[in-house]
């Protein structure tokens, strides 16, 4: 299980609010990693994927306000 921790701004996340992993924002070779899972960020403030352990959070001071 990985240790990293992937810090985002409020623009790495998709429109509604999330990110997937594995992800070229922790620097994972897509090509001998785990399924692509879905992992809500915003909600929270930070999400760990159950595959491998790794936390995507956004930086302190980041807000994602979804719609206009």
């Amino acid at each position: 299980m990985s240790k990293a921790t992937v810090e985002l701004l409020a623009k790495d996340l998709n429109h509604q609010g999330g990110v997937f992993c594995p992800s070229p924002l922790a620097k994972m070779e897509t090509w001998n990693t785990h399924p692509k899972v879905y992992l809500d960020v915003a909600h929270s403030g930070e999400a760990k994927c159950p595959y491998c352990g790794t936390v995507y959070k956004l930086k302190d001071g980041e807000h994602f306000a979804a719609g206009h």
